[in-house]
């Protein structure tokens, strides 16, 4: 078992971060088989680019740094924030010392993809970082870089339902619905299913990551990370097409339409326009104009949070939502 200890001053320090890096490496070890494996649909699609990534560049090097326990920090640093961006990341990347990605190579680099005269090539090159980063800036555009503004605003709708779950319910009930396998008992997190021991957190919060390509729960506990828990993010499933795990709507797109129903189902929290135009792929100016009638039919109100304006579910919403399920 995992145990966090958690003190009062841990969660005043807690906060959530996104990681671009970490997603597109998790992304890489679905696809060479490492991880969870994606829905058909996107594999299909991403798998061919893949290929031929891994013969025309030096990303067999990087999936060589890869391992079932996880990957090198240096090719997924640390986030600073929720506002991070491949750009941040790529730029951290490339500032990794050789010495220090030789210690991760050595650490990581074990199996016989390793042992590749190609890849043995990049990994002992003096400019072995700045090849991999190339690499892995290529994999990002060709294969991630379409979907992430989406992605990302799966991610953020996250957050804000986690914000509003601590500010109603409290950080325990927050903690405990990441995955039916955490538990909060005795001032600490407990995580059944992972072998750690006990891990204090001294003081320095807890960093949450919401994630579409994580399967359910990882963590870091070693430097230079905090510690951390990547989480599964809500609302993936209907970004992989997953429908059985998402409410049909037949009810109720027959009483408002198909795309107001839509809007009306992903508000399970509140959200902008922007984020819900990226997370459902509609075009913001539609997605405007049927907020609008939602909210002139009582079934929508707004309010301003910092510089967004946010829609969330009224009685009689969440109500005619209840009773199309």
């Amino acid at each position: 078992m995992l145990r966090f200890e958690v003190s009062v001053e841990d969660l005043l320090r807690s906060r959530f971060a996104l990681s671009p890096a970490l997603d597109l490496c998790l992304l890489l070890r679905s696809l060479v088989g490492q991880d969870r494996p994606l829905p058909r649909a996107w594999a299909t699609r991403l798998l061919p680019a893949f290929e031929r990534l891994r013969r025309e560049t030096e990303l067999n090097a990087a999936l060589a740094l890869q391992t079932p326990q996880g990957g090198p920090n240096f090719v997924a640093p640390p986030p600073r924030g929720l506002n991070q961006t491949w750009a941040d990341d790529l730029a951290m990347i490339r500032a990794t010392p050789l010495e220090a990605a030789r210690h991760e190579f050595a650490a990581t680099a074990t199996g016989p993809s390793a042992r590749d005269p190609r890849v043995r090539a990049v990994l002992d090159s003096p400019d072995a970082v700045s090849r991999i980063a190339e690499a892995m800036d290529q994999a990002w555009h060709e294969l991630l870089a379409a979907d992430w503004p989406q992605m990302r605003a799966i991610c953020e709708r996250d957050v804000v339902h986690r914000v509003g779950v601590i500010g109603e319910h409290g950080w325990a009930t927050t903690i405990e619905s990441l995955h039916p396998g955490i538990a909060w008992r005795a001032g600490g997190i407990e995580i059944g299913f992972f072998r750690g021991g006990t891990v204090r957190l001294a003081g320095d919060g807890l960093l949450l990551i919401p994630s579409v390509f994580v399967g359910h729960i990882a963590a870091h506990l070693e430097d230079p990370w905090p510690r951390t828990l990547v989480y599964r993010a809500r609302g993936t499933a209907a970004l992989w097409g997953e429908q059985e795990t998402v409410p049909q709507p037949d009810a109720l797109t027959a009483l408002v339409g198909r795309a107001r129903a839509r809007l009306l189902l992903a508000l399970d929290a509140p959200a902008s326009t922007s984020h819900l135009a990226r997370s459902l792929a509609m075009a913001p100016g539609a997605v405007g104009d049927h907020l609008a009638i939602l909210r002139g039919a009582g079934l929508l109100v707004r309010a301003r949070s910092g510089r967004s304006v946010l829609y969330r579910r009224t009685p009689l919403g969440e109500a005619l939502v209840a009773g199309s399920g």
